[in-house]
């Protein structure tokens, strides 16, 4: 969603300063040296557009706000459980905790009062798994049915309507009326039974038993009214059975015309009933969904909504579709939703931003929004991103407004689009100031020190953007800022280390381009072909410099100055690569190597292993490159392991191995057992499943790995010698993370000297080692370890054991506040339940029940299963004052 937000330059004479074609030049020797280019020509490479104004929910106490949903949850009516899980979803939105998020959209679905929420945030759920449809089919091949959020029957969930009306003949002026009613259409009569039809609805009861003059006539014309014969001999049948039989749709909707014309409740529904039935294409919610909402028909609305929700984002193509769910006012969105108004465009909003933020279809979605809001917190939310699509937009006073009416609302982070407004107004000064009001107000995060850096200059700007990075390390901004900073001083080796901080714990496609030009600057072609190829992996349609160049076709100039390697080349590239933990370099290589013959399946197999270490796996492309039927098995195996299907996925690997023997069938089926079973005596099985696969032809990359695993199983199972033994045996094919297991082997024979050791040759050979660090610090005394763990931190500031035992060791040393303050510097700018639960557990030892409250309530919203923080909340709870 960030590159979704480009950033609203506040120099916006600069943007189109950069012609890449005027350096750009394919000849080798073209690209003149760094050190001769003009000012400007660098400067216009290496330029950093500003952070974009974010359109999500960032309360500055996010912890407070997740604890305030999570006590609502205990004791709210089940009707308003669903906004408060969409509430807790946009809190873990603006946290970028993808898994949470869809985790809080899936409770909302579970915990939906009405069918349309259930439609809404079923149909939200489909679009958040688009791409995962595989997963759904490879289960069921394994006889297993996956949790579907396709189309549901609305009819059969929607209650009908069971207002009755008396049929029992009425006396009037002392005279017992007429018992049946002959209805003149046309040329043709239609009798049928008084009373029957005066149970209609009370207009008809009035008509035929009132004061009305048809009351004391057997004869009644109706061929004024919109029915026809066969329409009056439909509800007449309905009004004696109840039911409506075999109508034809045109008749249907002749009917509910005119049910709803006469008021006629049971009739009208029954309609919309069976029209809803027969909504079974876009084509036909189109034509329908225009009669549910003039005639008032919510089943016949709903289901037409269902289809349109369904088929997201495709159908926002469509212009009726559009033009149906952006003109529908307060009243006919009643129909179609209920009070679910807020849910259906917040879903709406968020395809609709993904497509293109700037659109007209984007904000008439979020004006919708903003007057479906109910609550102050969804009236902020509503008037934030809505303001941050006005920004976009250049639509400078309304976003002011709406950004001014999110901020009073209580949504503090607004007010980084108001200063950047008066920014553009030429307020430059106020706009310093009102952020510096803001960070004495509250406590201090990281976003505000970044924001109130733009409107600074020199010292003062590095001193806020080092202040940002201190509060909030996952800011890509400050790095970038800094890095650019550097690179314009000509201090080429300080830009790339600063630029290779924040790439060694977040892969952030902006900072991959910003290298990428840092290498093309002092014409490095190797190491920015290298990272120009991880951006296409990660992102195959990127752009860049603001999105005016295709990285595809930066990628095809700079080829032209590196050298071609052949596949046995690439492989000993890829070793070596592998081999350093060099992740991003090994993604570049097997980038490089799919555009060879060489078998696919193989490559995106590993280029997904890699990619499971920055979340971003995919092994879908895997089985679809597969070349035999076994491999296709092994791939699906890994698919359904990986998406937590581990029964199923052991399934796959024992088909693999009745088809053919293969080192990846043995190992993901020794994976994944070793993974689930918690029956010790399986280890004797896992060993005799890596065994068996080791003695199956595979590159060293892979045996060196199930070595690895080897020994994992017998240090598990105490059997050290021949442990060290397979460890040793990865080193020597350079499994260079074999370290890691023969030092804790060091450990287990006390032998704490030769394990620290051990691991400093990991660290030493890694290119990524922060987890080398952590581990270090396990063997040594206390200073190295802390002096370890702070290492850990400078290089990947999102692992939470280092502030744990940081804030261990000062409680330990009665050093209270500091140990809290410690955690808090990590929860500020990380949902995690362990540092949430150790806080809460360190509140509750000083007596702070309220605060060991809030952060178990928040625990709890990470992960609302989790047994001692279960415990914990309860012996909580009932010391609360």
């Amino acid at each position: 969603m960030k590159n979704l937000f480009p950033s609203e330059s506040c120099k916006e004479t600069q943007l189109n300063a950069f012609n890449p074609q005027s350096w750009l030049q394919v000849e080798r020797g073209k690209l003149s040296k760094f050190s001769s280019q003009s000012s400007s020509s660098i400067e216009s490479l290496i330029k950093v557009p500003e952070p974009p104004i974010l359109p999500f929910f960032k309360p500055v106490d996010y912890v407070e706000v997740l604890a305030h949903i999570h006590e609502e949850l205990e004791s709210c009516p089940p009707q308003e459980r669903s906004n408060l899980y969409l509430l807790q979803f946009q809190v873990f939105r603006g946290l970028g905790e993808v898994k949470l998020m869809r985790r809080s959209l899936r409770s909302a679905w579970q915990r939906a009062s009405t069918v349309q929420e259930k439609l809404i945030f079923g149909a939200w759920l489909k679009y958040e798994k688009q791409g995962e449809e595989l997963i759904a089919d490879l289960l069921a091949s394994c006889g297993k049915c996956a949790q579907e959020f396709g189309p549901i029957d609305i009819a059969s969930q929607l209650p009908a309507d069971s207002n009755t009306s008396s049929n029992e003949a009425v006396v009037m002026n002392g005279n017992e009326i007429l018992k049946t009613v002959i209805f003149r259409i046309g040329d043709e009569k239609i009798v049928c039974d008084r009373q029957k039809i005066a149970g209609l609805s009370a207009p008809f009861h009035a008509m035929l038993n009132g004061c009305f003059t048809e009351s004391l006539q057997e004869d009644i014309d109706l061929s004024e009214n919109n029915i026809s014969p066969s329409g009056m001999r439909a509800i007449h049948e309905f009004c004696m059975t109840g039911s409506l039989g075999e109508v034809p749709p045109n008749l249907l909707l002749e009917i509910l015309i005119f049910g709803n014309k006469f008021c006629c409740e049971r009739l009208k529904d029954a309609c919309g009933r069976k029209l809803a039935s027969l909504v079974s294409s876009r084509d036909d919610a189109v034509e329908l969904i225009d009669y549910a909402l003039e005639e008032n028909s919510p089943v016949l609305a709903a289901s037409c909504l269902q289809v349109f929700l369904h088929e997201l984002p495709d159908c926002l193509n469509d212009n009726r579709v559009l033009e149906i769910l952006s003109d529908a006012n307060r009243q006919q969105r009643s129909i179609m939703v209920g009070p679910a108004s807020f849910s259906l465009y917040c879903f709406l909003s968020e395809v609709a931003m993904a497509l293109d933020p700037r659109s007209d279809t984007t904000a008439c979605f979020l004006e919708r929004l903003v007057e479906s809001a109910e609550s102050s917190r969804q009236r902020l939310l509503a008037c934030h991103q809505l303001g941050c699509v006005r920004l976009l937009r250049k639509e400078y006073d309304e976003a002011e407004q709406l950004f001014e009416a999110a901020l009073n609302a209580g949504h503090v982070y607004s007010v980084a689009g108001l200063v950047r407004l008066g920014y553009l107004k030429g307020h430059k000064l106020w706009s310093y100031d009102k952020l510096s009001s803001v960070i004495s107000s509250f406590t201090p995060l990281g976003w505000m020190y970044q924001e109130r850096s733009l409107y600074c200059e020199g010292d003062k700007r590095w001193e806020d953007l080092e202040k940002a990075t201190e509060l909030d390390p996952t800011l890509s901004y400050p790095y970038m800022y800094r890095a650019a900073s550097l690179m314009r001083k000509q201090n080429v080796q300080a830009a790339l280390a600063e630029i290779n901080q924040v790439l060694g714990f977040k892969l952030a496609l902006e900072c991959l381009e910003l290298r990428f030009c840092f290498y093309l600057a002092v014409e490095n072609y190797e190491a920015a072909f290298c990272d120009v190829q991880a951006i296409l992996t990660l992102s195959p349609d990127y752009r860049m410099f603001e999105g005016r160049v295709a990285a595809s076709q930066l990628r095809m100039l700079v080829r032209e100055h590196v050298e071609s390697w052949t596949t046995a080349d690439c492989w000993l590239q890829l070793y070596d690569r592998w081999s350093s933990v060099d992740d991003i370099g090994s993604l570049s290589v097997i980038y490089q190597m799919l555009e060879s013959d060489a078998a696919k399946g193989v490559l995106y197999f590993r280029q997904s292993l890699l990619l499971l270490r920055s979340s971003h796996a995919k092994f879908t492309a895997c089985r679809q490159h597969a070349s035999n039927e076994h491999e296709r098995l092994v791939y699906e195996g890994w698919i359904l392991y990986d998406t937590g299907h581990c029964e199923e996925g052991l399934r796959k690997a024992e088909e693999s191995i009745g088809l053919k023997r293969s080192f990846e069938a043995f190992f993901l089926k020794a994976y994944a057992l070793a993974d689930s079973s918690q029956d010790p005596s399986c280890s004797s099985t896992v060993v005799s499943l890596l065994e068996d696969a080791l003695k199956c032809p595979s590159d060293r990359l892979r045996k060196g790995q199930a070595l690895n695993n080897l020994g994992s199983v017998y240090v598990d199972c105490g059997k050290l010698e021949l442990a060290a033994d397979c460890y040793i045996n990865a080193l020597k094919i350079r499994h260079t993370r074999a370290h890691q297991g023969l030092a804790r082997v060091h450990f287990l024979k006390n032998d704490k000297t030769a394990a620290y050791l051990e691991m400093t040759k990991l660290i030493e050979k890694a290119r990524n080692n922060a987890s080398a660090y952590e581990k270090r610090s396990e063997y040594c005394e206390r200073e190295l370890t802390k002096a370890d763990l702070e290492m850990v931190t400078r290089l990947d500031p999102l692992r939470v054991y280092p502030y744990r035992y940081r804030a261990a060791v000062l409680m330990d040393s009665h050093k209270e506040k500091e140990a809290i303050a410690e955690l808090s510097r990590a929860i500020a700018f990380k949902a995690d339940l362990h540092l949430l639960h150790l806080r809460a557990a360190f509140h509750e030892h000083i007596g702070d029940v309220l605060g060991a409250l809030r952060d178990c309530r928040a625990a709890l919203s990470v992960d609302p299963n989790h047994q001692e923080m279960l415990e914990l909340h309860s012996r909580v709870n009932s010391h609360e004052p």
